[in-house]
């Protein structure tokens, strides 16, 4: 084929600036479309296409296919045209790319040209034809079949503006994933993520399990709960904040090494950090530490890095982040120490609060000297850790599920990985002795008294199975969605959350009745 003879396709103009018609008005035209290609005996909506290859697939292979002149069957939707005489130029896409294919009418006939001529942009196509090259190097799909797989009846978001509102991005992630294909390699990546980690922890020798998301009693971290109720028990539920209780009962039982892919709910507020449903990774280790925990999680992060970017080094938010050093290990104590020259230490409760009173914190909620701690650590300190580093030894107070550190009995052995200034992971040497336990929930309830909402409830037969006796223990929890915020360079949690938790439009619990409609229906199709 002499390919000089072929149009230039970026020689064409673009079609006149379209009038701006009102988004009922254009649904309407699309909708009389639909019934005229059904008039004409062609089913806008087919059971199924036999696709040979995706778009990205298609280039490729394309030397090899092109040379041999193989007729593949491709699929996309149409995300731009422009014609010129009797030929047809438009790109489809699909989740692999885009590809451009040229309609010529003495390639398809008269009947397909005019029905691709009056396709919009949105309608979703399947394409037979070879591959060839146009003058300006751009690789194209000679097209010899056409089929109309999905007819679009809503329009695609203005081609020039986008569609760049957060607000309607994530109601509408449909519209979100069709426009800005960016948004779509997220979640390819957000994949490739998970998956390494289920690798890491397969060979390490974890074995994946499954607990309770309804569960009577809620636990394993400081939250407050969804409640739902059970009708044929007659009990309220709640949806679980974590998975801790249940994975340790796993150890008590004889697993060795556990771990969970799962989903967490609390009813707390929304920001770039929080959605109330999100993702984590919990897992529990026998006979290891905290310390083993720490080398456990520097190694998968490595590794997790390395599989998605293929370096230990990335950008986040103009910040490079170096995965390949070693995490910086430091006490919550002398982190503070550092910053602000106070130790945290040498003071009891009433002169730690005194101090917090001086550096003008906000002293709500500060009932004990491990919450004074905390609150030093989260306004001087959390922001500035950068750099991977383990923040170490929390104080009791904070720490209900951790075990006492063996060299100081106002802290445990707990630690928080940061990244970036944010919190990655939370971490125990478990705390194995059910009368400590028990200690600790007794504590727990008295702050739950004094109003912390957040406290931890009594979970007799928590304590009945440590009572059967729990070996040593490392623990670990992390968030799978603030990783993909770090690791795709993402500002905020909703970025990287298919179907982020938005406030409903209207009332979504009204239901409409079947007169309603009957009545939406017809206004629909009225010409």
């Amino acid at each position: 084929m002499n390919m000089n003879m072929e149009p230039n396709p970026d020689k064409m103009p673009d079609k006149e600036p379209e009038v701006q018609i009102p988004l009922r008005e254009l649904k309407k035209i699309r909708l009389r479309k639909l019934e005229e290609f059904r008039s004409q005996g062609i089913e806008p909506y087919p059971h199924r296409f036999d696709r040979s290859h995706t778009l990205g697939e298609a280039r490729t292979h394309y030397e090899r296919f092109a040379a041999e002149s193989t007729v593949l069957s491709l699929a996309g939707r149409i995300m731009l045209k422009r014609k010129m005489g009797k030929a047809i130029f438009a790109d489809l896409h699909d989740l692999t790319g885009k590809m451009q294919v040229y309609f010529k009418i003495d390639n398809v006939g008269e009947p397909a040209f005019n029905l691709f001529d009056k396709l919009d942009l949105g309608d979703i196509v399947g394409v037979k034809g070879t591959l060839f090259t146009t003058r300006t190097g751009e690789k194209t799909v000679m097209v010899k079949e056409m089929t109309l797989l999905a007819k679009a009846l809503h329009p695609l978001p203005d081609k020039h503006q986008g569609l760049v509102d957060k607000d309607v991005r994530y109601r509408r992630r449909y519209a979100d994933l069709i426009i800005n294909p960016e948004v779509r390699d997220i979640f390819v990546k957000r994949g490739k993520i998970i998956k390494s980690i289920r690798n890491f922890l397969d060979n390490r020798g974890f074995i994946e399990v499954e607990t309770p998301i309804l569960q009577p009693l809620y636990g394993g971290a400081a939250a407050r709960p969804f409640v739902t109720h059970h009708n044929t028990l007659d009990v309220d539920l709640y949806l679980r904040i974590a998975d801790e209780l249940y994975l340790k009962r796993l150890i008590v039982g004889g697993f060795d090494k556990v771990w969970e892919f799962c989903k967490d709910f609390r009813n707390e507020g929304m920001d770039r950090l929080h959605n109330p449903e999100f993702s984590m990774v919990e897992l529990y280790w026998a006979y290891a530490d905290y310390n083993d925990i720490m080398k456990l999680y520097e190694d998968m992060m490595r590794q997790v890095v390395h599989d998605l970017h293929g370096a230990s080094k990335i950008n986040y938010e103009g910040q490079e982040i170096d995965f390949g050093s070693d995490f910086r290990r430091v006490s919550m104590v002398e982190a503070i120490r550092e910053k602000t020259g106070l130790d945290l230490m040498a003071l009891d409760f009433g002169a730690a609060l005194e101090a917090a009173k001086k550096a003008g914190l906000d002293l709500a909620g500060l009932t004990n000297w491990g919450r004074v701690v905390e609150a030093f650590f989260e306004a001087k300190v959390e922001a500035t850790l950068i750099q991977p580093t383990f923040i170490k030894d929390f104080p009791r107070e904070i720490s209900p599920l951790a075990k006492v550190h063996r060299e100081n009995p106002r802290l445990t052995e707990r630690f928080e990985v940061y990244i970036a200034g944010q919190e990655m992971g939370n971490a125990f040497s478990e705390l194995n002795d059910p009368v400590d336990q028990l200690e600790r929930f007794k504590g727990q309830a008295e702050a739950r008294k004094k109003g912390d909402e957040e406290a931890h409830q009594l979970d007799e037969d928590y304590i009945r199975a440590l009572e059967y006796g729990m070996p040593p223990t490392g623990g670990l929890g992390f968030g799978i969605d603030r990783l993909i915020m770090l690791l795709t360079d993402s500002h905020s949690i909703q970025e990287v959350i298919l179907f982020p938790q938005m406030r409903p439009e209207g009332d979504v619990h009204k239901a409409k009745s079947v007169e309603d409609l009957d009545s939406l229906l017809k206004e629909i199709r009225e010409e």
